[in-house]
């Protein structure tokens, strides 16, 4: 499909019957000042409100409203995968449902991915109308996903971010993973990512959804975005590594113990019995678990190697 559009805004929404039209007519107000051809993607996540409703009643009245309906909760993740599958837009872009995220940002974003050619844009709500409980965990946060992922960038969870349609194009999101994406947009071979400081509106309408469980569930997911992206196509690497070394390690300390026993033998002493010796269990845990790592690391090789996406490579350009 042909992108035929300047912009596509895909909008998760979780029971925000009173703000989603309100955010549409500011959206249509921003882009038809700044003459953008737009459509607006409402990915209804499963709610129990009137928030359908409202997207199906503005979708009878403007053709620029698109919207996707789950039949539960699945999360903002799905949401989002949803709506970039949808997306024709030369430039993507993501906002949250609840007038917390400002459209006058749009013209500024559009911007920088189109003129200063940025792959990605992410915002940063530097002035915060957050209680202080969600605050001090989202630093934490920011601070950990800068240090394990290499981006700096200083609010990776801003839901207000800008894209080219081919990194949308190019990553799948799912579970907590959309936290992640300037991470999965760098592994996909999307390095230039930029960052842009947003205004943070307080809420108007609704209650906040956030929970701290999902900084839990966040941190367990950036572990494993971590490891898939370097070695989801060489598990071997860093299975197959570790348990060398655990079987080595092991192999070695029972061959020391062994030349001790002989030592003692050959000057005629009484030689301490090898599985009295705490160094005997530790080899012997380390011999086991090495073997066992190596053996997931070749069953995971296995694995990654009929997997359909093995030779999945993502190609800028071919002559």
């Amino acid at each position: 499909m042909h992108n035929l559009l300047d912009l596509s805004i895909v909008v998760p929404s979780y029971n925000e019957e009173e703000s989603v039209p309100e955010l549409f007519a500011w959206i249509q107000k921003v882009c038809t000042a700044e003459k953008l051809s737009y459509e607006v993607i409402f990915v209804d996540d499963g709610s129990t409100d009137g928030t359908w409703a409202a997207v199906q009643k503005m979708q009878e009245e403007h053709a620029e409203v698109k919207g996707i309906k789950f039949r539960r909760n699945y999360g903002k993740s799905a949401a989002l995968n949803e709506g970039f599958k949808a997306s024709v837009g030369t430039v993507v872009m993501t906002m949250d449902a609840d007038l917390q995220d400002s459209p006058d940002e749009i013209p500024g974003l559009v911007k920088m991915i189109r003129e200063d050619g940025y792959d990605m844009v992410s915002g940063w709500k530097k002035k915060r109308y957050d209680p202080i409980t969600k605050t001090i965990p989202t630093k934490f946060f920011n601070a950990a996903t800068r240090y394990m992922s290499g981006i700096k960038l200083n609010d990776f969870n801003c839901g207000l971010k800008a894209y080219k349609s081919s990194v949308v194009k190019s990553i799948e999101i799912y579970g907590e993973m959309h936290r992640y994406i300037p991470v999965l947009a760098k592994w996909a071979g999307f390095p230039k990512i930029g960052e842009k400081v947003v205004e943070h509106r307080a809420r108007k309408y609704g209650t906040t959804k956030f929970g701290l469980e999902r900084f839990v569930n966040g941190f367990l997911d950036l572990l494993t975005i971590t490891f898939v992206s370097r070695f989801g196509k060489k598990p071997m690497h860093f299975f197959g590594l570790l348990g060398t070394l655990m079987f080595f390690f092991g192999v070695s300390v029972s061959v020391f113990m062994g030349a001790q026993k002989l030592y003692y033998l050959n000057i005629h002493e009484a030689a301490p019995l090898i599985t009295d010796q705490p160094l005997f269990y530790l080899a012997l845990t380390s011999v086991i678990l090495g073997t066992m790592l190596f053996l997931t690391g070749f069953l995971a090789e296995l694995v990654a190697r009929s997997s359909s996406d093995r030779n999945k490579y993502l190609i800028e350009d071919k002559f």
